[in-house]
């Protein structure tokens, strides 16, 4: 289930997805088989070739992907997330949803 994002955000996100863009969305999130984590990130691209080359430079196996048409995505979760996040300058997205602290 996910929490804190509005129609907008989650529209905004389909559409970059769409264009063949490398997007990012953040929500809260639970999942009772990762009770550990209450975010997550889904980065996604429509170009599957180009979100799985995206994986691959950033240490992330493909496999992975939910290859859910028409919105593919992968999902990010604990360290490795606020890791992409950092690097891909998404600051917002850390200070948001509480990331950024130990």
């Amino acid at each position: 289930m996910a929490f804190g994002i509005d129609r907008a955000e989650l529209n905004a996100w389909k559409a970059a997805v769409s264009r063949g863009e490398t997007a990012f969305l953040t929500h809260f999130w639970y999942d009772p088989r990762f009770p550990q984590f209450r975010t997550v990130t889904k980065v996604g691209n429509a170009d599957f070739d180009k979100l799985a080359a995206w994986c691959r430079a950033n240490g992330l196996n493909p496999t992975y992907i939910h290859a859910r048409s028409p919105f593919p995505h992968f999902d990010l979760l604990g360290e490795k997330q606020k890791e992409i996040l950092l690097k891909e300058n998404l600051h917002h997205h850390l200070a948001r949803f509480k990331l950024n602290l130990p």
